[in-house]
């Protein structure tokens, strides 16, 4: 599956001499390219990136749709997912977060509708069963309710990226680039190249200690709809957002749900999430900052 995301790296640091050496690992998941780029002593770098296929793989296993054997796939087939291991436990309540923090136009339970869209069934029926607010959670059991099943697509890739990045800093790493769909920094600057399925390229943005996440709803269509689904279906208002954040999570699940945002709820949902900074792209390939 293709993914929604169109940053794209414009150039690796715009930093010290000194920095120009990097340690690289690149593979795949979540249905993304991956790369972690780190800078400093190699007995450091080294050490570190041998952690990052182990991460990813507790990442697979506990968000993957397609992993029959991920935590999330038992639980839309069964319904209920008892003892939910630590990533779990903790992306629930982040996604709860943007839930709240995005007046409900984050929501995971959306995944049945897309189903429906993708496979030609009964969009209406599959509708009814979207509602957040109806999962039940706890450090022992998550439970959905009859026909509801979650997607964590708009979301766990930022949630990977701040993960790597606390695995990145407890190696004692200063200097790192994360890319996982999603982009986030420690130290800097790294300049991104800004980009729009429609429009491409549309200018750059300097990261340092920061993540970014970019959504575009028309990078992948189903049928005559963009693939970013609104819970009550809404249609997306904007070609392209771009959610500048100090957590990588927030910015992937806000820019997911920025879409469908106007001006004035975009500028209180930067308020109130604590956003660094909302880069909006019309149709026509004008370019806002909020």
């Amino acid at each position: 599956m293709k993914r929604r995301r169109f940053i794209t790296l414009a150039a690796a640091f715009a930093c010290t001499p000194a920095l120009a050496q990097a340690d690289t690992w690149s593979g795949r998941a979540l249905g993304a390219d991956v790369s972690v780029t780190l800078h400093g002593p190699r007995e450091v770098t080294q050490r570190a990136l041998a952690d990052v296929p182990r991460l990813l793989v507790n990442v697979e296993e506990a968000f993957s749709l397609f992993r029959p054997t991920s935590e999330l796939a038992r639980l839309n087939m069964m319904g209920r997912l008892r003892d939910p291991k630590v990533l779990m436990r903790s992306l629930m309540v982040r996604a709860d977060d943007a839930h709240q923090m995005s007046d409900g136009l984050f929501d995971p339970t959306i995944q049945p509708v897309w189903e429906a869209m993708a496979r030609g069934r009964d969009i209406d029926a599959a509708r009814a069963t979207v509602g957040w607010e109806r999962v039940r959670y706890s450090d022992r059991m998550i439970e959905l309710q009859s026909g509801q099943a979650l997607t964590f697509n708009g979301i766990a890739q930022g949630f990977a990226t701040d993960v790597m990045r606390l695995l990145l800093r407890r190696h004692g790493v200063e200097t790192a680039l994360v890319d996982i769909g999603e982009q986030g920094a420690l130290g800097g600057p790294f300049t991104l190249g800004l980009e729009d399925p429609a429009h491409g390229h549309l200018g750059t943005r300097q990261l340092r200690d920061m993540a970014i996440a970019t959504s575009s709803p028309t990078a992948l269509m189903l049928g005559d709809k963009a693939h970013i689904l609104g819970p009550g279906g809404q249609t997306p208002l904007w070609s392209t957002v771009s959610v500048e954040a100090a957590s990588a999570t927030m910015a992937d699940a806000l820019s997911t749900a920025a879409v469908f945002m106007d001006h004035k709820a975009l500028k209180q949902m930067k308020v109130r999430a604590g956003l660094r900074r909302i880069t909006v792209v019309d149709a026509d390939g004008d370019i806002q900052t909020i």
